[in-house]
């Protein structure tokens, strides 16, 4: 039988790891439930992961991408730059919808994690990454639309990121997804509000 990766592992109980956390919590997503999840030994956990806190890096790492790089990818320069950004953040919210649980466990972690001395670099990180994609957004549509935002890409990306962090968080608990659609269609007029055509360097 041919050795599988160690990158493929790890991979794999990351996986089981998210499924048992947004199951059942991270109070019960112990060690031995998260190796049961994955159909492997416990020792592969402990060969794959230096340490509770590098598995939950990980977690975190791979829940941005999983949902967060669809909004990166769904930017589409055939759109007019106001439907551009509106279809990102409907992109976005598709994916809370389809995932629920996967967006609940985000907010149960970084509370996880401040409450643990040990573990406060894993919710900073996390908002590290929030940022981070809101910048790409930011940058991505601006680069598609050819305009410039007028306030710097740091402030108006931590504005992102706290706006659709409150909706999501407001949403997971009345899951009033009509108010939640017409809060984001609001705050998409008031981000494009931020943008100015790009005036050609020849002019």
């Amino acid at each position: 039988m041919s050795r599988v990766p160690v990158d493929v592992r790890r991979r794999e109980l990351v996986d089981a790891a998210i499924t048992v956390m947004a199951r059942d919590g991270i109070a019960k997503a112990t060690t031995r439930a998260i190796v049961t999840e994955a159909g492997v030994h416990l020792g592969l956990f402990h060969y794959c992961f230096k340490s509770k806190e590098d598995m939950l890096l990980r977690v975190i790492e791979t829940l941005h991408e999983r949902h967060l790089r669809a909004v990166l990818d769904s930017v589409d320069p055939q759109l007019g730059f106001e439907e551009m950004v509106r279809a990102a953040l409907r992109e976005y919210w598709a994916r809370v919808e389809q995932f629920p649980a996967e967006h609940q466990l985000t907010y149960e972690l970084t509370q996880y994690a401040l409450r643990n001395p040990a573990l406060a670099g894993v919710a900073r990180r996390q908002y590290e990454l929030h940022l981070e994609y809101a910048r790409a957004f930011l940058a991505a549509v601006a680069q598609a639309a050819g305009v410039r935002w007028t306030v710097p890409l740091d402030v108006l990306a931590r504005k992102v990121q706290s706006a659709v962090d409150g909706v999501t968080l407001a949403w997971i608990v009345d899951r009033d997804t009509s108010a939640t659609l017409a809060v984001l269609d609001l705050y998409v007029e008031q981000l494009v509000a931020f943008a100015e055509q790009e005036v050609p360097q020849s002019a």
